[in-house]
Formats: C-alpha cells, structure tokens, sequence
C-alpha cells in the first residue's frame, strides 16, 4: 500500500526543558529501506552572559560626564557669540570674530597626538586634569576679556588643554574589549546630547547671565570634571611605557587612512 507512514522521534533539547518535544517527520514507503531517515537533534546551547562589571559602568558614566562638561566651553558659544562680539572692541572684524569661535576647535585639533603621548609617558589621569586646569585658566581669561584680542586668547588655552586622546585612551585601559564599544557609544552620545542642549539653553543663558558669565560657568564645570576624574573614575592600569617614535606614527599608513 501506499501509505504514509509517521515517524516520531523524541529528544531532550534541554535539561531544564522538563518535558519532551515531540517531532514528526512524513516519508514514503520505502525511505527508511534505503537511506536513515531519523537523524539526531543536537542540543540547544545558551551563550554565556557577560555584562559589564560595576567598575566599567561608573568608568564609562564619569568618562562620557567628563567629555561632555570640556565639549560645554565649544558648544555654548557657538549661538551667541557673533550677537555678543557686536557689543566688544573689536567685534566688527568678522576674520577675528571667526578667529575667536575657531580658535577652540584649532589648538585643540593641533595638540591630540601631544597629549596622547604625555599620557603614555606621565599617565592618563595627570595629563587629564592637566589639561582641564588650562581649560578652567582660558575661560577665566575670556570671561574677564574686554576685547576680541584677549577672548581669543582665552580659547586658545580653552582649545589647548586638549584631553580627548588621553579620556579615550583610559576609557579603554578601564574596559574590557568586548565592552570598549559600549563605553565609546556612552561617550559619543553625550558629545551629541550636549551639542544639542547647548542650541537651546545658550540663548536663554546669554539672556540670563551674559558672555562672561557663560565663560564663568564653564570654569566652574571644569573644575567638577576634576573632581569626578580624582574621586568617581577609577584607578587607571598602568601604562606601558611607549617605545615608539612620534615619526614613525606619522608615517604610518594605516593611521593615516
């Protein structure tokens, strides 16, 4: 006859499953005769959990609170400063106005491979909080500026204490590599949670407060990202001491690309 005949084959796909699962399968007459038809079902496996710890939690929070604080003295300006340099000496000269908001994002920009390489040498938390302690010193000195010529030499020293490269690299001594994306990611969205803040509450701030005193605030930012750099983030690794040269990192093609 020409029947269908039923397999039924029973197996444990897990040992906490409690019961049995049942599969059927349907074949020919004649199926079984010439090839196995029944065929062994593997075990299902579960992959094994690793969250982060406790310390990379608190280390990446710190670290994404302390980028976000230096990024304030970039973005805050940067809706009210043209308004506010009609008001000073000098502020009719749009190339020293362009100057004075660019002058930030510039020695910042020229001083990144520096400061990595000063923290390989010295170690990331002293290089940080010196680099802070510049950024506090150039918004006292823009906060207290009666002319475009001394605002863009408070950026300049704003701009110079370039801590982006040393923050990066000990987010990444404190985090396991399997965890070092998510501590980036925590980082990159403060940039852009900031970014975003600053477009709304920097008008209503220069309306409250004025240029200097937004210069004043984000001294005394910069002086509570040291104290959560000393007492929040934890206790760095030590470095190895960097062999290479800055030249040879230079000419590195793959940096480079």
């Amino acid at each position: 006859s020409h029947g269908i005949l039923l397999v039924t084959v029973r197996s444990w796909l897990q040992p906490c499953a409690g019961k049995p699962k049942t599969i059927r399968r349907y074949a020919r007459p004649g199926m079984l005769e010439s090839r196995s038809f029944i065929q062994p079902v593997s075990r299902m496996s579960v992959p094994a959990r690793d969250p982060m710890t406790r310390e990379e939690r608190r280390a990446g929070m710190s670290l994404a609170a302390i980028f976000a604080l230096r990024m304030l003295g970039l973005f805050l300006i940067l809706p009210v400063f043209a308004v506010h340099a009609a008001e000073i000496p000098g502020g009719d000269n749009l190339t020293l106005v362009g100057l004075a908001i660019g002058a930030y994002g510039l020695t910042q920009a020229c001083l990144q491979i520096a400061y990595g390489a000063a923290s390989d040498r010295f170690g990331r938390k002293p290089v940080i909080v010196f680099g802070l302690v510049l950024f506090v010193l150039g918004s006292v000195v823009a906060a207290l500026a009666d002319g475009i010529h001394m605002i863009i030499v408070g950026r300049v020293l704003q701009g110079a204490g370039a801590i982006s490269a040393a923050v990066t690299a000990l987010a990444a001594d404190l985090t396991r590599d399997q965890h070092r994306t998510k501590v980036m990611a925590m980082i990159g969205s403060s940039i852009g949670l900031v970014f975003a803040l600053s477009m709304v509450a920097a008008p209503l701030l220069y309306a409250a407060i004025g240029m200097s005193g937004i210069f004043w605030m984000t001294a005394v930012l910069a002086f509570g990202a040291i104290g959560v750099l000393l007492w929040v983030v934890p206790a760095a690794p030590p470095v190895p001491r960097a062999t290479g040269k800055l030249i040879d990192v230079l000419r590195d093609g793959q940096l480079m690309r």
